[in-house]
């Protein structure tokens, strides 16, 4: 039975010395330095096995970080670019970006404009108010409150400086 050895792995001078500064530079995170000396070991002749087992990881890790090493080769990256994650694509938005505008724009307004007797928007109102207008089918609280916060948006404190004090 034939042995299947890891494709080889060679570095270059810079590519080498730019590896091992991550290693040594103490901010570089923690996974950026594993998939750092797991690229120098293969460099060096190591398999996944005997990577795996130096650094207590699973050898379909020690696979996977020397396969996208040497994908990415020829291409204009840097090492530490090609240490990096590869984008997720994540789920897809739930409300376009004109329903959050929408709901921006309703938050700086005055409550008194779509007829509710308050005095400040909350997020259970706001949230309450564009189902009630059919911009948006469902959202929950917590996630208005969410959208206000990433916008800093405070539509409980718009009194002050939309509308200066009574004295």
């Amino acid at each position: 039975m034939a042995l299947l050895m890891p494709k080889i792995l060679n570095l270059s001078d810079g590519e080498s010395h730019e590896l091992q500064k991550l290693i040594d530079k103490h901010k570089t995170p923690q996974q950026i330095v594993l998939r750092a000396k797991i690229i120098i070991m293969a460099s060096d002749g190591q398999n996944h096995r005997e990577i795996s087992r130096s650094l207590e990881i699973n050898r379909q890790m020690a696979r996977l970080w020397r396969n996208r090493w040497l994908e990415s080769e020829g291409k204009e990256l840097s090492v530490l670019q090609r240490l990096q994650d590869r984008e997720r694509v994540g789920a897809p938005a739930k409300f376009s970006m004109e329903q959050v505008t929408e709901l921006f724009a309703m938050a700086c307004s005055s409550p008194s404009d779509y007829g509710r007797p308050i005095s400040h928007w909350t997020a259970r109102e706001l949230a309450a108010q564009i189902m009630k207008q059919g911009i948006i089918e469902t959202i929950s609280v917590r996630h208005v409150g969410r959208l206000l916060k990433e916008a800093e948006l405070q539509p409980h404190a718009s009194r002050y400086w939309l509308t200066p004090p009574c004295g």
